[in-house]
């Protein structure tokens, strides 16, 4: 979120430097993110206070050599006026014309700014010149040249009341403060919200004029509901909505403040009642919404069951029946389902609720009669609509945080007369305001020595009222605080949250340091934990990133692991009673349908995705009302290599099930802990192309390549993607942290390739066991780095190709020692597996 320094000091005054303002915000919870400046000292572009000023265009004369150049008289606070030619296409349009008193930005000789006609931003430096014949030394600026926008458009007019030599860097310069504002907050998601915890930190009184229309105008207290029929069925989802009229509004653009303000918060302006609408969003946090009140049908309302109601436009807050369809603001035609709250009239949708509105009720030049929509919607459900519609607006993310419902009518009226004072129109009192949502103040009864025992400090019952006070909280003293909190901070409900308000406002940065007042309690092992962390080490260090999904997952997604083939309409699933969303209903089986959509999400944007998680799974228990909860570790790698040389072309083959087994490999080996691979039997895996891993006498989990039905019901691309699954608990069974060590030997290593056919039945790992039981001490390890099938070793028959590493620890192997020991392996092998050499 953006918010101009400038929009802020309207609600607030701010005394102190704006990096010290910026980091007191910061420690108080608000974070800011960064500071813009505009026109300022640390802009990229400063105006020069002496040669970038405001000035007034008295009169515009044709040039004496040029059709599409004019000479431009511009007063400046100079001793005389200045004449420029140019060539903006508005004055060529007042070609001719004396006493016009038109205020402009005016830069002098000197001067620093944007090149309006180059490609980019390049800075240039103002100078003298002949234009045609005649001198010029001056310019009259636009927004481009002075770096407010990126396009050249035409030149910049001010308003009227713009004191004319004035620097322009103190009439337009701002700071923008970029803002982070993390949790469900909507409080803050606006100036005035920011301007009251300015308050709070800074102990100054707020500036309320620009905001509080109703006490202008008690008539928009009183309902006149001639020009409207509203009704919310469902009041869970629409606790209030609130309607204004404005009559003969003339659409246009709005003035140069609001939309300077719009841009410098990250807004583009479109119109008039537009720009208002988003205007007063950020200033008071209330998204709002025009309609073309003589578009909205009539039509009859859902309590009237005798047919047709009066020929008024009618407004019905209803959830959206299964598949109804409307085209919205961004042309896209959007299907709904029946959780989805919409905004109807007479005829269908004209909007969805909280996110956008619809393309047929649109403000057009042609409007003349608003209805300005201010409402409250459920949280939740504005969330899970957005969601599954892909559609964000500034109106969701707001609603989705928790707006006031105590702010519609406010906000509706402060935007309905900046749309009479600026459109032109009139105010018709509230047309419609129904609160069928309504709840009772919370009042928290709070005792201020359990704040002070919280926060281990001794601050005074005095000074908790004063910071209470200072955000608006109202408090009454008996022998304990009685604090009623504001109706806009949803987020507090107990002395907890009170006392975090006291902790924040006092300043965490003031806290003292002080040291235990114990003893250090005695450190316990923990080999549980401390095996974790090792695992996360380990596989961190392999080139994997750890991620961390929701437990809670959508039963298709599990079914879908199972798409090879295997039924599992048996597997029982346990149901979540309150879920986020039907689409995280039920709790995981298994950490892969969670790590699969991550892997298909991070594909959009990277070539190689290799991730795991360390989570528990919920498995039923029969006649047990908890569930079995393993922890389980889970593996994902799909993509290619990563390169391995500087070498164009290197280690872009994509990763296979043997890259996989090595990260295993590695896994094992750093843990001390001795595995095996036997064939797998898990559906999910391509059979073939999947191994069980055992350690110890313990089968630990599956590993391998996914199948293509599973990889194709995921979404994920044509392209091998491996996964594994294990028991975390299991594979640390036997882990501990101390281990036996060997020394190394002082003598060299024999390495030795032995390539063996036998036939297709033949698992590797037999293999592999025979020749370390045979080697015993003298056969160090023994790596298979090579499988081939193929005609030149016939049908049925497979070729292993091993690594073997020979060493002694009290001498130099012979050749003759490595050569028999060679001979009675192969002699086994022959005799126990039918087992040639391959030639």
């Amino acid at each position: 979120m953006r918010v101009p320094l400038s929009w802020l000091k309207d609600h607030v005054n701010i005394t102190i430097p704006i990096p010290e303002l910026a980091e007191r915000l910061t420690l108080a919870g608000l974070e800011v993110e960064s500071v813009a400046y505009v026109g300022l000292p640390g802009a990229e572009l400063p105006w020069d206070p002496e040669k970038i000023v405001v000035g007034e265009l008295r009169a515009v004369r044709p040039h004496p050599n040029a059709d599409r150049l004019v000479l431009a008289e511009v007063e400046y606070g100079g001793p005389e006026p200045e004449i420029v030619v140019t060539g903006a296409p508005s004055l060529l349009d007042m070609r001719g014309q004396d006493d016009l008193h038109l205020k402009v930005a005016f830069a002098l000789e000197g001067a620093r700014l944007y090149d309006g006609h180059a490609e980019g931003r390049k800075l240039i430096k103002l100078k003298k010149s002949k234009i045609r014949g005649v001198p010029s030394r001056a310019m009259v600026c636009s927004e481009k040249e002075l770096g407010l926008s990126d396009e050249q458009v035409d030149i910049i007019y001010l308003p009227a009341d713009a004191p004319v030599g004035a620097p322009l860097a103190d009439y337009m310069g701002d700071a923008v403060l970029e803002f982070d504002i993390k949790g469900p907050f909507g409080h803050l998601q606006s100036v005035f919200g920011v301007a009251r915890e300015v308050a709070a930190l800074l102990d100054t009184p707020l500036k309320r004029d620009a905001i509080e229309v109703l006490e202008r105008h008690p008539a928009e207290l009183t309902p006149t509901p001639d020009f409207l029929t509203l009704e919310i069925p469902d009041p869970d989802l629409c606790p209030r909505y609130s309607a204004f009229l404005i009559q003969g509004v003339k659409i246009g653009q709005s003035p140069f403040w609001m939309q300077q303000r719009l841009l410098r918060a990250g807004m583009r302006p479109i119109n008039n009642i537009v720009d208002i609408t988003n205007y007063v969003m950020l200033e008071l946090g209330q998204p709002l919404h025009a309609f073309d009140y003589h578009v909205l049908r009539a039509g009859p309302a859902l309590s009237d069951a005798e047919g047709p109601g009066e020929e008024r436009p009618v407004i019905i807050v209803r959830r959206a029946k299964p598949g109804e369809q409307m085209k919205t603001l961004d042309g896209e035609l959007r299907t709904f389902d029946d959780e989805m709250l919409l905004i109807t009239d007479g005829g269908g949708p004209v909007a969805v609720a909280g996110v956008m509105g619809g393309l047929d009720s649109e403000v057009t030049e042609a409007t003349s009669d608003i209805l300005l929509e201010s409402a409250n919607f459920d949280f939740l459900n504005i969330r899970r609509t957005s969601r599954l519609l892909g559609l964000t607006s500034e109106a969701s993310q707001r609603f989705g945080r928790r707006v006031d419902p105590e702010l519609t009518v406010k906000a509706a009226a402060r935007a309905a007369y900046l749309m009479a004072e600026l459109g032109g129109g009139s105010v018709v009192p509230v047309i419609g305001d129904l609160y069928p949502g309504q709840k009772p103040q919370r009042v928290i009864e709070f005792d201020p020595a359990y704040a002070n025992r919280i926060l281990g400090l001794e601050i005074q019952t005095e000074e908790m009222v004063r910071i209470l006070t200072s955000l608006e909280f109202q408090v009454e003293q008996t022998p304990n605080l009685q604090v009623t909190p504001p109706s806009y901070r949803l987020d507090v409900t107990r002395p907890i949250d009170l006392v975090e308000e006291i902790g924040r406002i006092w300043g965490y940065d003031r806290f003292p340091m002080t040291l235990m007042r114990d003893e250090l309690p005695p450190q316990r092992a923990n080999p549980r934990l401390e095996g974790t962390e090792r695992v996360r080490d380990i596989l961190t260090g392999c080139g994997l990133d750890e991620v961390i999904t929701y437990s809670m997952v959508d039963i298709e997604d599990e079914r879908n692991l199972w798409a090879s083939g295997t039924a599992t309409e048996s597997r029982r699933y346990l149901r979540v009673r309150n879920p986020l969303s039907a689409e995280r209903a039920y709790l995981r089986q298994s950490l892969l349908p969670s790590l699969l959509h991550t892997t298909r999400e991070n594909l959009r944007f990277l070539d190689r995705v290799a991730i795991f998680e360390i989570g528990a799974a919920y498995l039923p228990l029969e006649e047990q009302t908890l569930p079995d909860e393993p922890r389980c570790l889970g593996v994902v790698m799909t993509g290619p290599r990563e390169g391995q040389s500087w070498l164009a072309g290197q280690g872009r083959a994509p990763v296979e099930f043997y890259d996989l087994k090595g990260i295993v490999e590695t896994l094992l080996a750093r843990l001390g802990l001795e595995g095996t691979f036997e064939p797998g039997e898990h559906p999910a895996l391509r059979p073939g192309r999947r191994a069980r891993v055992i350690v110890g006498d313990c089968v630990v989990g599956e590993m391998g390549e996914l199948h293509p039905l599973v990889r194709e019901s995921f979404d994920l691309p044509d392209q091998p993607v491996c996964a594994l699954e294990f028991d975390l608990d299991e594979l640390l069974a036997t882990w501990g942290t101390t281990r036996e060590m060997a020394p190394i030997s002082a003598h060299p290593p024999v390495y030795e390739d032995l390539a063996l056919v036998v036939d297709e039945d033949v698992p590797a790992v037999r293999v592999h066991d025979l020749i370390a039981q045979t080697g015993r001490a003298l056969v160090r390890s023994v790596m298979l780095f090579d499988v081939y099938r193929g005609e030149q070793i016939g049908a049925g028959k497979k070729s292993l190709a091993y690594r073997l590493t020979y060493q002694a620890d009290d001498r130099t192997l012979t050749d003759r020692e490595v050569a028999k020991l060679r001979g009675k392996i192969v002699r086994r092998l022959e005799r126990e597996l039918g087992a040639t050499l391959r030639g």
